[in-house]
């Protein structure tokens, strides 16, 4: 039987949440012939080799594979992905992420009944290490926890529903090879928007999937200001690298522009939490657009 569909996951120190994920995957519903999970292991240094062989080896009834990526870098493991990938449907999970039982089923179906899709975005669902959301949290900062939810029916991506996030974004093989693959010289998130800008140039049929969900879990260190702060000068630093890769310097100046735009309109939202009484909400929209901004006023942002 052919494969439909190829989950890739992108890994790099994360022995303490992988076996979770690759479990998750193996509770799928969708019969385990039709589809397969690549493992691509980033150079990592922990236990990481050693469990994900271990799950291989007590799954012998699932196609599983690992694959060991030297250089470092996330966009070069995707790539890898790419490569390894034998299915025309390749979904890009992160390696944190607990997929809901009907995830593969989902995506093997959408792609089924709607041949012409380029690509798909699925509902994340943020799992708190702690049980609760922060206080701070509100929906212009979903993006930092990759929350996505536009809903319960499917519809196509628009300029309101930005591009589908690495934590659960999948397109068709064939169309990541015509669109050049991942920008290598990206490492962060910016490579989601990256590519999703290239794929909509060979196709604009990317769509919203609401049952393709799965859930992102989220440590208690993902949710400190130190880290808070680093990921996102690394954002700004990397929509620079984004845009410069494929656009010309008046492009930048306008995205520099906007950006320090974003910024005022940011203590705008401040006053109007403050007025609601949810100061602390408020005040992290400004914290996130002044260090994208700053990130972007940088040569380089390093974040592994």
């Amino acid at each position: 039987m052919q494969l439909k569909v190829s989950i890739v996951i992108c890994t790099y120190n994360r022995d303490k949440y992988i076996r979770q994920a690759l479990d998750s995957i193996a509770a799928q519903t969708f019969d385990k012939a039709l589809f397969e999970v690549v493992i691509i292991d980033n150079n990592s240094t922990d236990n990481t080799a050693s469990i994900v062989k271990q799950f291989i080896t007590e799954h012998k009834g699932l196609n599983a594979r690992y694959v060991f990526e030297e250089q470092k870098g996330l966009s070069f493991a995707r790539n890898r992905g790419i490569v390894e990938a034998q299915a025309p449907v390749i979904s890009y999970v992160d390696d944190d992420a607990i997929l809901s039982e009907g995830y593969v089923k989902a995506m093997a179906e959408f792609f089924t009944v709607h041949s012409n899709a380029s690509g798909v975005g699925g509902k994340v669902i943020p799992k708190y290490e702690s049980g609760a959301e922060p206080a701070w949290m509100n929906k212009y900062l979903y993006g930092f926890i990759g929350k996505v939810d536009h809903g319960d029916a499917i519809k196509k991506y628009d300029d309101s529903m930005k591009y589908p996030v690495g934590c659960n974004m999948t397109y068709k093989k064939e169309v990541l090879e015509k669109a050049g693959k991942f920008n290598n010289q990206l490492t962060f998130r910016s490579d989601d928007k990256f590519i999703f800008y290239k794929v909509k140039a060979v196709s604009d049929e990317i769509y919203y999937l609401p049952d393709a969900y799965l859930y992102h879990y989220i440590d208690s260190h993902r949710l400190t200001f130190d880290n808070f702060k680093k990921l996102f000068l690394k954002t700004g630093n990397e929509e620079k690298i984004r845009i410069r890769t494929e656009s010309n310097k008046v492009i930048l100046f306008t995205k520099g522009i906007r950006l320090l735009f974003n910024l005022g309109a940011s203590f705008v939202l401040y006053l109007l939490f403050l007025l609601k009484g949810k100061e602390i909400q408020g005040r992290y929209i400004v914290y996130a657009q002044w260090f994208i901004l700053s990130g972007f006023l940088r040569n380089r942002v390093f974040v592994r």
